[in-house]
């Protein structure tokens, strides 16, 4: 840690510019930065990383590059206009340790938009509350990484170690934007992601994979529907074998979830099917989001869908000679547990009990973040610490500035540790 006055210095200077940063991610909360409408987004993060003197990387991810790569999820939609923007600075005497700052730019669908208070690109404030899609998972993180160093710059320092800013895609639905970093050969010696915590250290979180069940059906009139084979109602026992597995997971849980209310999760989260209101439908197609633990192999889990699913199939005379086709696309994603790095951890834990007054709690995650990609595949240990944030993939998301404002002094006194700090240029 700094030291006494350097840390009132640096915690100081971070309220200073906090209003600053309160406009600039309400400003980021308004450019919507839904799957494949990124590019925007992307640019405003490249020009402040440029404005503030950062080399800025910013590259379309190519499939063909990392579709080979532990980690990897498959995608069935077009990556034409799939941007990663890494602004890099780099200290004229370079005697810290380096860092990655990882966030994502991409945020996810609104809903009806009726159901919101106000538009959800709307970004408002109301008492401590910044207010808008995206607003806590996780634009505000995003801010959170660029304005720690500023802080550091408004009182005439720089870290002197490396630092690369990461603002990536995908984390929504694959994470392949943060493994695009990896490949592209970005690391450090450790990583923070500033997703929305709730002030706490991310010790664990599930692996999640996505999956599609397509269910074929026989298609009659309906004033003879018993001479069909309904493909939609053939859905429901599937779904309920489903989340018959999902019931044998939770019972059998992995220790560090053991306090968990309900740490396993399978979600219907689409279903469509039929061509014609009178007429018995032919087909349906459900997707599912299921979680895993950390270290279930994931063939393992596809494995079990895949009997779960066909189990259910064979009790109906007509899917059990027409079974259904399961097609994985999106998430598949293993669990991950922090583990390693204790002085970084040690520190932030440090710097977290000297700006809130009380000891860093940690957290499970019963979802899934870009921290697998560093933990798992390079080796570089990865701490999710971020804001206090509510209805995130909601209505009404909302991330409280006054956990913004601790948040960036706690990142910015570690940074200000694990890199050290030269005079500014």
């Amino acid at each position: 840690m700094p030291d006494t006055e350097l840390t009132t210095k640096i915690m100081k200077a971070v309220d200073d510019g906090l209003q600053e940063q309160i406009d600039y991610t309400a400003e980021l909360v308004r450019l919507p930065s839904l799957r494949g409408q990124e590019a925007t987004a992307q640019d405003f993060m490249a020009r402040s990383m440029k404005e503030r003197g950062y080399t800025v990387d910013r590259w379309k991810i190519n499939v063909e590059d990392i579709q080979n790569l532990p980690g990897f999820s498959p995608v069935h939609i077009s990556y034409d206009d799939a941007w990663n923007v890494v602004g890099s600075h780099r200290p004229n005497n370079a005697k810290g340790k380096s860092l990655i700052l990882n966030g994502h730019i991409d945020v996810v669908p609104t809903g009806p938009l009726d159901m919101w208070t106000r538009p959800p690109f709307d970004s408002y404030v109301d008492g401590d509350w910044l207010y808008g899609r995206g607003a806590g998972d996780m634009k505000a993180g995003l801010a959170i990484n660029l304005y720690a160093v500023d802080a550091l710059r408004r009182l005439g320092y720089m870290p002197a170690g490396d630092i690369h800013f990461q603002s990536v895609v995908e984390e929504e639905c694959t994470g392949n934007g943060a493994l695009a970093c990896l490949q592209r050969g970005y690391r450090a010696d450790t990583a923070i992601i500033t997703e929305p915590s709730g002030d706490r250290l991310g010790s664990a979180q599930v692996g999640v994979m996505w999956f599609q069940v397509k269910v074929r059906g026989r298609p009659a009139h309906v004033a003879y529907a018993g001479s069909g084979s309904n493909a939609i109602e053939a859905c429901f026992p599937i779904i309920e074998a489903l989340h018959g597995l999902e019931a044998e997971w939770n019972k059998d849980r992995h220790p560090m979830f053991h306090d968990e209310e309900h740490p396993i999760n399978f979600v219907v989260s689409k279903i469509e099917g039929g061509d014609w209101t009178s007429s018995v439908p032919a087909w349906c197609t459900f997707d599912m989001r299921i979680s895993c633990y950390p270290g279930q192999d994931l063939a393992d889990v596809r494995r079990a869908v895949e009997e779960t699913v066909a189990g259910a199939a064979r009790k109906s005379s007509f899917l059990a000679n027409n079974p259904p086709q399961i097609v994985y696309h999106g998430f598949q994603a293993e669990g991950y547990v922090l583990e390693g790095g204790e002085e970084g951890q040690d520190l932030l834990k440090s710097c977290h009990k000297t700006v809130y007054g009380e000891e860093l709690q940690k957290r499970i995650f019963t979802g899934t973040t870009d921290a697998r990609f560093y933990g798992l595949y390079a080796n570089i240990p990865a701490m999710v610490y971020g804001p206090k944030s509510t209805e995130i993939h909601g209505f009404d998301e909302r991330v409280s500035i006054e956990s913004i404002r601790k948040v960036t002094q706690s990142v910015a006194l570690f940074i200000a540790d694990w890199c050290g700090l030269e005079k500014a240029a």
